[in-house]
């Protein structure tokens, strides 16, 4: 395998930190992990160790699957607990990749084990094994909530999910999760899922879905959290609610931002002044689910065009790169009056299940009692109570605007 590496940290729910949720994996896993691909080698060497969390990841020199071009390269080895990602859940997210490839979408489709699987089951853990993806890694050091590099890529990203959206819309496959008596799904944990603010009912939908989801009841219990939501949550579903009776659906990224992305090779690569050409792959379909095109695109612009990590007095709202965002976007599916409406009355709410969601995995599984009082106060919460306020209102009053115009660019504080 090589020689030792120094310590990987990880992304945490305040930027870089040293403690790792999921420890990075060893040699012997990945040795038996390597056993069950026929051309993958038998001592594989570990270049790098992913600082994502909710995983364990690692890319390794040596061959690669049986399909890439010459049948050598890199791969990536990507480890999840049962828990989180069994066998079934991984399916369907490679399903998903597959009909996005087979639309023309650059996606890195996963390897295949000696039994023919795309996903491996070892004791608690599940395994999924990809290629090398084409292209270059340019945001491999960025952590969600920053922004692009610069407005050229913010353009070939909106274009990139547009596309994506377009062949999404052909995939007819339900919601991610088994169906509850009442009719409302699960989902798996942390995905960008919009089952119980898709429902009219919004309070009621709710207390429905907290109590599907693993380990996060025993996590609200302490606290007025059915308060909290009608409070900060009601006021900007009352706006969402007219657009429910006649929304479409379609299964989404759901994480789209500059990290899960691979850039084509070109000048600008690596220098912010220059624009780059267009995404060469995309990447991580974790939290992929049933939702629609505009609840997919206010994740996009949630996840990269408002700096979270600030203090909430000094945030920064990249208007640049939300305009070029959804320029790019308009150029492959052009956005009518009624998707930008429906973009701002997401915005508000498109983290709502998954901070939810993040609640349970800090505080059950990990037993993280202070990350999950982030996950609560300052994600679930807080990002909601931003966009109540005079920067967070100013954004969504740009987007009723921008969004139909998206060569306006926002304030000069931006």
């Amino acid at each position: 395998m090589g020689k030792k590496s120094a310590p990987v940290g990880q992304f945490g729910v305040h930027g870089v930190q040293s403690k790792r949720d999921w420890p990075c994996l060893t040699e012997a896993e990945i040795q038996a992990v390597a056993a069950q691909y026929p051309d993958l080698p038998p001592a594989p060497t570990v270049s790098w160790n992913s600082m994502r969390p909710f995983s364990a990841a690692a890319r390794i020199d040596g061959a690669g699957c049986s399909e890439r071009e010459n049948g050598a390269g890199d791969f990536l080895i990507k480890r999840h607990h049962a828990s989180l990602r069994g066998v079934a859940a991984l399916q369907e997210e490679h399903a998903f990749m597959r009909h996005l490839h087979q639309h023309g979408v650059p996606v890195c489709l996963p390897c295949v084990t000696r039994s023919g699987a795309t996903a491996l089951a070892l004791g608690e853990w599940t395994y999924e094994v990809f290629p090398l993806a084409a292209g270059q890694d340019v945001y491999r050091d960025v952590m969600s909530w920053q922004p692009y590099k610069n407005a050229g890529h913010a353009t070939a990203a909106g274009r990139a999910l547009a596309l994506l959206h377009k062949a999404s819309a052909s995939y007819p496959a339900p919601g991610r999760g088994e169906r509850s008596a009442a009719g409302l799904r699960a989902g798996r944990p942390l995905t960008s899922s919009l089952n119980a603010i898709g429902q009219p009912d919004f309070l009621d939908a709710l207390q429905n879905w907290v109590a599907l989801q693993p380990g996060l009841m025993p996590q609200l219990a302490h606290r007025s959290w059915l308060a909290d939501c009608a409070a900060v949550l009601v006021p900007l579903h009352d706006r969402l609610k007219p657009h429910l009776a006649t929304l479409p659906t379609l299964w989404g990224h759901g994480d789209w931002h500059g990290s899960n992305l691979f850039w084509q090779q070109g000048q600008g690569a690596h220098n912010p002044a220059e624009p780059q050409g267009s995404v060469s792959c995309v990447l991580d379909f974790g939290m992929a689910d049933r939702t629609s095109a505009m609840f997919d695109l206010a994740v996009a612009l949630e996840r990269s065009m408002v700096d979270w990590l600030d203090p909430a007095e000094n945030r920064r709202v990249f208007y640049p790169h939300m305009a070029a965002f959804l320029n790019g976007y308009a150029q492959a599916k052009p956005l009518a009056p009624q998707d930008c409406a429906q973009l701002g009355a997401f915005l508000p709410l498109v983290h709502v299940e998954f901070a939810l969601s993040e609640v349970a995995y800090f505080g059950t599984l990990l037993q993280d009692a202070a990350s999950a009082e982030v996950a609560y106060t300052e994600y679930l919460l807080g990002h909601a109570r931003w966009f109540a306020t005079g920067q967070g209102r100013a954004v969504l009053t740009w987007l009723g605007t921008a969004a139909q115009e998206p060569q306006a660019v926002g304030p000069k504080q931006a």
